[in-house]
């Protein structure tokens, strides 16, 4: 794998480095979590827990506060986020067996559990009152864990995104108010760059970088919008619809007015264009509000966030579940116990707050408790008002086993759009018929 593709797994870890901001914890968030009971299955014990960057904050918080609690040791592997499934399958199919705990992709839950790289979780998530899954946002909850009737794993990170932008930027060009629509967006974001590009000000960051979470969540961002789908009521492909095809062309239409390049664009790129204050609107994780109030970001006080727009006949804001991460169980642990206690502390209230009100976590809102907990309004009462209205229904990515390839071959069409290879209509028929004759379509 290149550096540029290796980079869009490291969102935490850039805004870090970008930024100088350490991960500390603040507010309500001071303090050790303990949510386990006096006779611990960790005591004692060594867990390997493989992480995606994005979470190598959260895994310091868990490192300690895990240990506090039960005795027990978390041994963390970090890897790209692109890399997590892949090596926990390469582990387990090589007999190494390493690791107790995964944290993936909820797209990649499918193909894990096909595999035979995560184990069966339905009888214990359905027999443990403390787990409490009524609690779990229920726009994730089933996306994040459930595959063909059965839970592999428990909610950690509930990722979508939403529209943040830049209030100074807007009102110097006499916009009043953030977009609703993406024809409003496009005719906001053509002014701004056609104003201040001179100065290196431009309309948007548009995240076009060939990876899936990347330029796929960018495309998935207005298929939503457009009130289209990934499949259609018979679960074959419907990528090929009006809607799929207009979300599309939103997207091709507005890169010319992004800032420079979009193909270019991931994290690295993006955030520090916000944070200076030299791009007014960014589709983004929730999490990006705490950064816009960090000490080193130009924008404290300058900045707004919103649900994304609409498009089309569709008059519903509807977000997107953009990456999302879910704790699952190897199949061949020796440490069953100690593993199934650890997952349910993570995805804990408790837990789940702490690491929602820690700078640096990279975790958002997983829990219905801690997504209303006004500590976390009083945290950032902006982004908790926009995490609450992006959470309350949300368009799912597919996990079925092929999903990993079915996104690439997606995100491999948008980017061959976005070099102006072939319109909308074409592309989109080509990766229909792709993902056609991998789900037997």
């Amino acid at each position: 794998m290149d550096q540029t593709t290796k980079r869009t797994g490291r969102r935490s870890r850039a805004i870090s480095a970008l930024i100088a901001t350490s991960v500390v914890a603040t507010g309500a968030s001071v303090g050790t979590v303990n949510v386990a009971s006096a006779a611990s299955a960790c005591e004692g014990v060594t867990l390997n827990v493989l992480f995606p960057q994005p979470h190598q904050g959260a895994a310091e918080t868990l490192i300690a506060d895990f240990a506090a609690a039960t005795g027990g040791t978390i041994n963390p592997t970090i890897v790209p986020y692109d890399e997590v499934a892949a090596k926990a399958t390469l582990d387990a199919q090589s007999g190494a067996n390493t690791f107790d705990v995964v944290d993936t992709f909820y797209i990649n839950v499918g193909a894990l559990a096909q595999d035979g790289i995560l184990m069966d979780l339905s009888e214990w998530i359905a027999s443990d009152a403390d787990l409490n899954p009524d609690d779990f946002i229920g726009s994730v909850y089933d996306p994040y864990s459930l595959n063909d009737g059965k839970r592999y794993g428990v909610p950690f990170d509930g990722d979508t995104h939403v529209l943040f932008y830049n209030t100074e930027i807007l009102e110097r060009n006499g916009i009043t108010e953030p977009p609703a629509t993406w024809d409003e967006y496009l005719a906001d974001v053509k002014t701004i760059t056609e104003n201040e590009k001179a100065n290196g000000i431009y309309g948007a960051a548009i995240l076009g970088q060939k990876s899936p979470v990347i330029l796929g969540s960018s495309y998935v961002n207005r298929l939503a919008g457009f009130g289209g789908s990934f499949l259609d009521e018979n679960g074959q492909p419907a990528l090929d619809s009006e809607a799929a095809i207009a979300a599309a062309q939103a997207l091709l239409d507005v890169a010319p007015y992004a800032l420079p390049t979009p193909q270019e664009t991931a994290f690295d790129q993006a955030l520090p264009a916000f944070l200076n204050g030299q791009v007014a609107f960014m589709e983004f994780w929730t999490d990006l509000g705490t950064y816009a109030e960090g000490p080193d970001s130009k924008i404290q006080g300058k900045w707004g966030v919103t649900s994304l727009p609409v498009g089309g006949d569709n008059t519903t804001p509807i977000a997107a579940l953009n990456a999302g991460f879910v704790l699952g169980v190897t199949a061949a642990t020796q440490k069953k116990d100690c593993a199934l206690e650890f997952i349910e502390y993570a995805s804990s209230t408790a837990t789940n707050l702490k690491l929602i009100t820690t700078t640096g976590s990279g975790i958002d809102p997983v829990r219905i408790s801690s997504l209303n907990d006004p500590s976390y309004a009083a945290f950032n009462s902006k982004v908790q008002a926009a995490a609450a209205t992006a959470l309350n229904g949300a368009l799912a990515w597919p996990t079925v086993p092929a999903a990993p390839k079915l996104f690439q071959e997606l995100t491999d069409g948008l980017s061959a759009l976005l070099d102006g290879q072939g319109t909308p209509a074409e592309v989109l028929a080509q990766v229909n018929e792709s993902w056609k004759a991998e789900l037997g379509g």
